[in-house]
């Protein structure tokens, strides 16, 4: 029995809609599929039959001459040629609503946790309206994350986008975790895009915690879905965030990882014929990029805030990959994990050197960003000294800066290093700052 017969005997009496005809499977290559006789725009949902009556939901990503590209959303064992390719009526909605604090969803918004029906009030699609840059409410009071250095050195406002750029393993999952559980936020949205499923579960059991999950909604894609349902879990996530900002409320997104987005669109691109440009890497890539990231920010008068914090993995702890180097240009800063740091058991391993919030000098009084500066360059200078110190090759009375870090290494390295169940709020660590530089003369 076919889809349309079925249709039939569940509506006795109603005819189907009449977009219900049939296109057919022709080809097949990778996860692209080709179908002709199917009348359906760009971005919009169809069904393909199976042998079994079964059905696999697809994508319309392409179109040439009278061939429509289709890339599916879930698995296509059972496919064979010239299978029924029936259009669905509409845009596909996904389940919002602060029902779904504590749960954890998948990028089609079915629930992971086994944990009964969602209790979704509203629904969103996951292309969000576009907001008028000169409509945004300004950056302008500061955001607690809860990170004692970040607080510190680089302070983050309500509204702004970070990056967390690291290699692999360095650290940037947890530091997450201790920013969703500890920053001052009303939701937090996270989305584990790309990364091992292994990776979901310790996530949200070990570092999210049972009260970081409370707040929160986790969406989660793990590396072996479709590149379109990772492509489809970040939009979703996003499109959650802005809903929760439109409701008046201050949210925090984590993504963990915009790299992970930018190589399913690289594979999804590729495999629709899409030439390669920078790096293998197609122009569809940082056309995407942007057009996720400038949806998080502030919303209109009157509405919420949207602070993002989006992981980017550095091949080969190289910040000048492509991926990196496009991430970094469009967002208001970037906070870099160093490996060498994570080698010597600092955590979190933040490169005070290489970091930086660009936002910090209307956030910040004249006074603390004045001793940020100073606490940076004394740093900046004793690790500039630190190959030396090692050989025993410095003398002490050299350098003023180098002596004092010296002097006082480990009230510094407390400062910089911060326990994942410990909290720094943010005028404790101002405060620690201003007592650290103060006794250096600064």
């Amino acid at each position: 029995m076919t889809l349309h017969e079925r249709l039939q005997a569940r509506l006795p009496g109603i005819q189907p809609p009449p977009i219900v005809v049939a296109g057919r499977l022709v080809r097949m290559v990778g996860l692209t599929l080709e179908a002709v006789g199917l009348k359906g725009v760009t971005g919009s949902r169809c069904f393909i039959e199976r042998q079994d009556q079964e059905r696999v939901e697809a994508e319309v990503v392409g179109f040439s001459g009278e061939s429509t590209f289709l890339m599916p959303v879930s698995t296509i064992e059972g496919l064979s040629p010239g299978a029924c390719v029936y259009p669905a009526p509409g845009i596909a909605r996904f389940p919002a609503g602060r029902g779904l604090l504590g749960r954890v969803l998948d990028g089609r918004g079915r629930a992971l946790d086994q944990r009964g029906s969602l209790q979704a009030e509203a629904s969103v699609g996951l292309q969000g309206a576009v907001i008028n840059p000169l409509s945004r409410q300004p950056i302008r009071s500061v955001l607690d994350v809860g990170v004692r250095c970040i607080n510190a050195l680089f302070t983050v406002g309500r509204g702004q986008r970070m990056g967390l750029f690291a290699g692999s393993g360095v650290g940037k999952s947890v530091l997450l975790g201790m920013m969703a559980r500890y920053t001052q936020a009303d939701v937090t949205v996270v989305g584990l895009i790309g990364e091992r499923g292994r990776e979901v579960k310790e996530f949200i059991d070990d570092i999210l915690g049972v009260d970081g999950l409370r707040r929160a909604v986790v969406v989660a894609s793990p590396a072996d879905d479709p590149p379109l349902l990772r492509l489809h879990a970040a939009a979703y996530a996003t499109a959650l965030a802005e809903y929760y900002r439109d409701q008046g409320l201050h949210v925090l997104l984590l993504m963990d990882s915009l790299t992970r987005y930018a190589q399913a669109q690289r594979e999804l691109a590729l495999a629709i014929g899409e030439p390669p440009a920078t790096r293998g890497y197609p122009p569809s890539v940082f056309t995407k990029l942007p057009a996720l990231v400038e949806r998080a920010g502030n919303g209109r008068e009157g509405q919420g805030s949207l602070t993002a914090f989006y992981t980017v993995l550095t091949e080969g702890d190289d910040l000048q990959d492509p991926v990196a180097d496009a991430a970094r240009a469009i967002l208001d800063g970037h906070l870099v994990l160093s490996r060498t740091l994570a080698d010597e058991g600092h955590f979190p391993a933040i490169d005070v050197e290489a970091s930086i919030s660009r936002l910090m000098q209307q956030l910040s009084t004249p006074e603390q960003l004045r001793r940020a500066l100073r606490f940076k360059q004394m740093w900046s200078r004793y690790r500039q000294n630190l190959d030396l110190i090692a050989i025993g090759a410095y003398a002490r009375g050299s350098d003023a800066d180098t002596d004092y870090v010296q002097e006082h290494r480990p009230e510094i390295l407390q400062f910089l290093r911060q326990g994942m169940v410990e909290a720094a709020p943010l005028e404790l660590a101002r405060d620690h700052l201003m007592r650290l530089v103060a006794a250096a003369g600064g």
